[in-house]
């Protein structure tokens, strides 16, 4: 079987090479994966618990491993790296604390003597199609939870992180899981769609989770519909971050540099607009402004540096083009400036408007807007103006009147005084509109990889009007 190479984005050095899966691959392993299931759902949730404890440490005993991978096949830092892991480990450990959790009810019935319940059960092998930015974090979440409950897993690994993804599932099979419990599929780039397409189309998959863009969430949800097949989305975003007039403007600075900048902005929950109202709009410009010059960027591997590279050339362009076409429409470059290698500076822009193409579209990359609002009604409007609805967060003084504003906002996430980027195991992780729908994350996921059912027992004799 032949393999495929993915090149280093900083060096166009060999980075990885990986089996390049073909459609003729996918029936053999996803029947492997049902066999995987019969054997895995049989287990009890305290031998599922004792399995998913020891990935976790086989997992966080492969840290090394996954700073060399992550460094050298998309550019990320050591701290972020870091942050993978720590976050992956800890998902399964929630993961292994609610295979206890996974209840159902008894439910009264109006017919005398019927004993019905509703019963949570496993459904089948679930596909999880991972992306590159957070590697390791979203490989784990696309198995964990579905592990727990009982399901074996597909996980279709990225073509750009292939060896981070492969480890993830070395890290698995340690633990000890039944043969064919935990699967990956790894492909070359342009086969994707085909692999992805018969990884769908196979009767023993159940269930589709993605996590990536809008554009590729749609095609899978519409190839998962012709088959009846639930799916999780976990799609793009285009975070707000508002700074309204009395908040503290040294705390919202943090949380907008680190919400835009960590892993060179290439997060689903990314700082992308920054809405501040004109009261404090250029002592917050000014503040940020400063921030964002303290922070270089440089070789992920050196580790010197609070930015790494981005993952390839296109989000390059793509970020120089959204600066050329704001900057064109009257947008002023307060720090930063465009790249001409994957080594990008964190750049910020002010005066964005909606005439600008980076107003709507996820840049995916170090570069943040400014967007100036009237006052806090005009400030939910502009963060209501979006397709997307994943994160958002908002700073004031008053924690009663950032609630008030959290609740205006159309987004499954929203912090008041905290940054757009958090995340923990155990919370309900998801978003509205084009950002997808459905959630991951303690018993928020249990719903998305479980089968519901109704079953009644009869302890009296019938009556029946025939």
């Amino acid at each position: 079987m032949a393999n495929f190479e993915r090149k280093n984005p900083l060096t166009g050095e060999v980075a990885s090479s990986a089996v390049a899966m073909q459609t003729a691959d996918i029936a053999g392993i996803c029947e492997k994966a049902q066999a995987g299931f019969e054997a895995w759902s049989k287990l009890g949730p305290n031998a599922r618990r004792a399995v998913l404890m020891a990935a976790a440490e086989a997992l966080e005993s492969r840290q090394a491993d996954f700073i060399e991978a992550m460094a050298n096949e998309i550019g990320a830092t050591q701290g972020w790296a870091g942050f993978n892991v720590m976050l992956a480990t800890s998902m399964l450990r929630e993961a292994a604390s609610i295979t206890t959790q996974i209840g159902g009810e008894v439910i009264p019935s109006d017919k005398p003597g019927c004993l019905a319940m509703a019963v949570r059960e496993p459904v089948g092998a679930i596909l999880g199609i991972a992306p590159w930015n957070a590697p390791v974090i979203l490989g784990v979440r696309a198995v964990a939870t579905a592990l727990a409950c009982g399901n074996s897993v597909i996980l279709k690994a990225s073509e750009l992180c292939p060896r981070t993804h492969e480890i993830i599932i070395e890290a698995l099979a340690d633990a000890g899981f039944p043969e064919g419990t935990v699967n990956v599929v790894t492909n070359a780039p342009e086969d994707a769609g085909e692999v992805v397409g018969a990884l769908i189309d196979h009767p023993a998959v159940k269930r589709i989770n993605f996590t990536g863009s809008t554009e590729v969430g749609r095609i899978i949800a519409k190839r998962a519909a012709e088959h009846l097949k639930p799916c999780l989305l976990e799609l793009g975003g285009k975070a707000p971050l508002l700074v309204l007039e009395d908040a503290d403007l040294d705390e919202a600075v943090k949380a907008a540099s680190f919400g835009a900048y960590m892993n060179q902005g290439q997060i689903c929950m990314s700082t992308e607009r920054l809405v501040v109202v004109d009261a404090v709009a250029d002592a917050f410009a000014a503040k940020l402004a400063e921030k964002v010059m303290s922070m270089p960027c440089g070789d992920p591997r050196e580790g010197n540096t609070p930015l790494g590279a981005v993952v390839d050339i296109k989000t390059v362009n793509k970020v120089n083009m959204l600066i050329d076409d704001a900057v064109s429409k009257g947008a002023s470059l307060l720090a930063g400036e465009k790249s001409d290698t994957v080594l990008m500076p964190a750049t910020l822009i002010d005066a964005v408007t909606p005439e600008m193409n980076i107003y709507r579209e996820e840049s995916f990359g170090p570069v943040v807007s400014i967007i100036r609002a009237k006052d806090e009604a005009d400030a939910i409007r502009i963060a209501n103006d979006s397709e997307y609805g994943l994160s958002a967060a908002v700073f004031t003084g008053d924690c009663a009147r950032g609630l008030k504003v959290a609740k205006q906002i159309h987004s499954g996430i929203c912090h008041v005084n905290g940054p757009t980027v958090h995340d923990e195991a155990q919370m309900p992780f998801g978003g509205v509109g084009a950002s997808g729908y459905g959630r991951f994350g303690g018993k928020a996921g249990i719903d998305s990889f479980t089968e519901l059912r109704w079953i009644t027992i009869e302890t009296e004799p019938g009556h029946f009007p025939i």
